[in-house]
């Protein structure tokens, strides 16, 4: 079965970095279109960042556009998501998600908090 699994995630302060990674499974991962989503508390879930198959083709939400880089190893099976210039505004939980099969499936999510 599909599996994504999400790490990396922790307590940085504003104007910090971080890595995410997410490990899949289950699926011809080189093959599909991986992409990054968010939830703040109180608010829907977002989309940060997309990925092709190839890694030929990228897309950010606006406002991560110049900060946050989204790349995939298909040899490892594996997507990342490097954020910089972190600000309080992005702490959230931060999803990996992919669609297989007419079936949207998402990791289990890994904190991100952006505070002094």
């Amino acid at each position: 079965q599909v599996q994504l699994v999400e790490s990396g995630g922790g307590l940085v302060q504003p104007g910090g970095s971080l890595r995410l990674s997410c490990a899949a499974s289950g699926f011809t991962f080189q093959y599909y279109t991986m992409s990054w989503y968010r939830q703040a508390p109180g608010k829907e879930r977002e989309l940060v960042a997309s990925i092709s198959s190839t890694g030929g083709i990228t897309t950010y939400a606006d406002s991560m556009k110049g900060r946050f880089t989204i790349s995939r190893d298909n040899a490892k099976n594996t997507v990342y998501l490097q954020m910089n210039s972190l600000k309080p505004e992005d702490t959230a939980v931060y999803y990996c998600s992919t669609r297989y099969r007419s079936s949207r499936y998402w990791g289990q999510g890994t904190q991100v908090t952006v505070s002094s």
